[in-house]
């Protein structure tokens, strides 16, 4: 099997995030075919309940205890919805080349391509250990990944086939979720002299972090992710045209970069609510996280990127490095230790969209590309 009918065969299969999406399936279907079929090709495959029926599936081949490296491909069964596809989710077709359907690029196709290249590399021959770790998830909580680290597995470094179109992306930004509770007072509308307008107290807060993001935010700047960025996600408040808003809640997003945490953020908003109590002393804001995820970080001159980028040498192919702009979890690798990075076929502006699809070529150089890269890493002495 190749790893183009893989990827085809991996999207004939549903499994979409059942916390994203009401009654989805999941990635269970998906986790256990994957499960059968390394088993097949002579793994040693364990499944681990995450959460709900919910499977990481665990595939190890090599020696551990050898001396020479380990080595993780990590790649996440979950997809998201479908709503609004201009082609059929589930059906993959080939057209001009390309293989459409949901979660070709994101990242069925990875799946395939990490999972055909190991098979291969471990029957030509390696001395370390290679292990496939296909977790849940990864779309809304990563808990996937999050219970691999818990349970212990480690390796000395960590690809990840996520959509990179074949760059070698060994950072990318964390985000942190804020909700800001603007409040003002109940009044009838008529009655100026005691209500307080929460939604016009927002909109200063928010007309002074959007002159914070022009004027400030841009100064900070990485060399392969640019700036950090923020943006209002929802807002919602009041009750009824003729009465004062006592509430106006507002979430947004804030795009970090290495170094960036989750203080920086919060410390950004409240200063710009201080700046805006100064004119509006009767300003009451509470801040509160939400969510996030921290960004990953991995140096152009680490022993994975150096080997990866002699493998895309090897194979005639450039050897771009780029930042990746959305998260996954290498950041949680590379928290826990191992050096993480991003690799594989596909372009991330297809994820989540309306026609999601890989070229074929794509999948067979990743395929390729790893195959060598796991013989080259795997038959290193530590």
């Amino acid at each position: 099997m190749t790893a183009a009918e893989l990827t085809a065969k991996l999207v004939t299969i549903d499994s979409r995030n059942p916390t994203l999406v009401p009654d989805a399936p999941g990635e269970h279907q998906a986790a256990f075919f994957l499960a059968d079929l390394l088993s097949n090709w002579g793994f040693d495959v364990s499944k681990q309940e995450v959460v709900d029926g919910r499977f990481n599936v665990v595939a190890r081949a090599g020696r551990a205890s050898s001396g020479a490296r380990s080595l993780m491909l990590n790649g996440h069964l979950d997809i998201v919805g479908v709503d609004g596809m201009t082609h059929p989710p589930f059906d993959p077709r080939i057209v001009d080349g390309r293989l459409y359907g949901r979660g070709s690029a994101d990242m069925k196709s990875g799946i395939a391509a990490m999972c055909v290249a190991a098979r291969d590399a471990v029957a030509l021959g390696i001395s370390g250990e290679v292990i496939i770790a296909l977790v849940i998830d990864e779309e809304y909580e990563s808990l996937g990944t999050r219970a691999l680290i818990a349970s212990g597995i480690r390796a000395d470094a960590a690809v990840i086939t996520e959509p990179t179109g074949l760059a070698l992306c060994p950072v990318h930004r964390g985000f942190v979720w804020l909700r800001l509770d603007v409040h003002g007072r109940a009044a009838h509308g008529s009655r100026y002299d005691i209500g307080i307008d929460a939604i016009t107290n927002a909109a200063l807060v928010i007309a002074e972090l959007d002159r914070f993001q022009r004027e400030s935010l841009h100064k900070a700047t990485h060399p392969l992710l640019g700036r950090g960025s923020l943006h209002m996600s929802l807002i919602s408040g009041g009750s009824g045209l003729s009465t004062y808003p006592e509430l106006c809640t507002l979430e947004l997003e804030r795009r970090t970069l290495p170094g960036e945490s989750e203080q920086t953020c919060i410390d950004e908003v409240s200063a710009a609510i201080a700046r805006v109590r100064e004119s509006h002393p009767d300003l009451q804001v509470d801040v509160s996280l939400t969510t996030s995820q921290g960004p990953s970080d991995v140096a152009t001159d680490e022993p994975v990127m150096l080997a990866m980028s002699n493998a895309l040498r090897q194979e005639q192919l450039p050897t771009p490095i780029e930042g990746l702009s959305a998260w996954t979890d290498a950041a949680l690798l590379n928290a826990a230790g191992v050096p993480a990075i991003c690799f594989g076929p596909g372009d991330i502006a297809l994820a989540h969209s309306a026609t999601e699809f890989v070229p074929i070529t794509e999948i067979d150089a990743a395929t390729r590309v790893l195959r060598r890269f796991v013989r080259s890493w795997c038959n290193t002495e530590r």
